[in-house]
């Protein structure tokens, strides 16, 4: 559905002295922004107001009835995905990520990399998790303002610490250099990979110019299990999902063909869906009611090149100083999403042998 454009049902009006006059009911907001008036048209609280050229010499006016339409409205009764918006549910998430642990012996926590354009909030996603942990509203990984370039310019990994007395969670979350729009303005397929089969030293400067290799400080050349991504997170913004650079559907198909044969799962995370629709900004539980959202994962998964089921969308923490309830549990459900996938990685794992094989 393309912004703008309003769902409602044509309303046939007839008035003497007007011809026959087709028009649509006032915006929803989950079919998009809510679109003008024409300038023959306007909205009163009980319907529309019409205003006849004709009659404007009169100074008359007349009010057409609007009735109810129960009939779209029923459309958006059911959530498209069952999520229960409750404190409760928000514990149990919160209980079941905190007590997550890797399946596999071998690896103490599961480190999950987080890849998307430049301000697609990769880096507001982590804090805004770290926050709901918290109990308040922090920015513990650095978020910047610059509108054409990374602000995060290196490999920065954070541990979602749990609450207060507890013990960290085992999820790592690891920030890093933003997709650009070439070849020098954001990082590499090189540079990617090379992060995710663990060769990458903690808090090392990605430079295009520069490829990670066995020369790069710190580099580690045999990265054990735990050293490697065990599952990507791409991120997109909602509302830039139209306007991204067509270039990027082709870097996002090469990236996702070369991590699948590394034996990593991928998801990704829809930013900013309260940008796009009216009502979910107002209240972010209605996410899963909006055709709108609905639509704009589809075409994330096309500029993606992945199925629907691996999106979630998420609310990341802006400008708001207090927790929200709703907003937690759309976060939590997005970070539970990930770990199934983290999950896949260790059931198909394999350890190599490291002495000879026994007959």
């Amino acid at each position: 559905m393309e912004k703008g454009r309003v769902f409602g049902f044509g309303v046939s009006t007839t008035l003497p002295g007007a011809t026959s006059t087709t028009t649509s009911a006032p915006g929803f907001c989950f079919g998009g922004a809510e679109a003008a008036p024409s300038p023959a048209f306007g909205v009163t609280s009980t319907g529309f107001k019409l205003t006849n050229e004709r009659t404007k010499e009169e100074k008359t006016e007349r009010v057409v009835e609007i009735p109810t339409f129960t009939g779209l409205q029923s459309k958006l009764e059911c959530e498209w995905r069952d999520v229960q918006w409750t404190e409760e549910q928000k514990k149990n998430l919160m209980k079941t990520v905190g007590s997550y642990k890797p399946s596999c012996k071998d690896v103490l926590r599961a480190r999950v990399l987080l890849l998307g354009p430049v301000r697609s909030g990769k880096s507001s996603f982590i804090s805004s998790v770290q926050s709901l942990f918290n109990g308040r509203v922090t920015n513990r990984a650095m978020v910047g303002s610059s509108l054409n370039t990374s602000f995060t310019k290196k490999l920065q990994s954070f541990s979602i610490r749990a609450q207060k007395g507890e013990d960290s969670t085992r999820l790592v979350l690891c920030d890093s250099m933003g997709l650009g729009d070439g070849d020098m303005t954001g990082l590499t397929l090189h540079d990617i990979l090379s992060v995710i089969k663990g060769h990458v030293p903690e808090g090392h400067k990605f430079s295009p110019d520069q490829p990670v290799g066995t020369e790069t400080p710190g580099y580690v050349k045999t990265p054990s299990v735990g050293d490697k991504i065990h599952c990507v997170a791409f991120v997109v913004d909602a509302s830039k999902i139209t306007s991204y650079n067509k270039g990027f559907s082709s870097t996002f198909k090469l990236l996702r063909e070369h991590i699948s044969e590394l034996g990593v799962h991928q998801v990704a995370l829809l930013t900013h869906v309260d940008q796009i629709c009216q009502e979910t900004a107002k209240d972010i539980s209605l996410v899963y009611k909006s055709l709108s959202v609905r639509e704009t994962m589809n075409k994330a998964g096309a500029l993606l090149g992945m199925s629907t089921s691996y999106i979630v969308p998420v609310k990341n923490y802006s400008s708001e100083l207090d927790l929200d309830v709703n907003t937690d549990v759309l976060l939590l459900s997005a970070v539970d999403h990930i770990l199934q996938y983290v999950d896949l990685f260790f059931q198909d794992y394999v350890p190599q042998q490291t002495g000879p094989k026994l007959f």
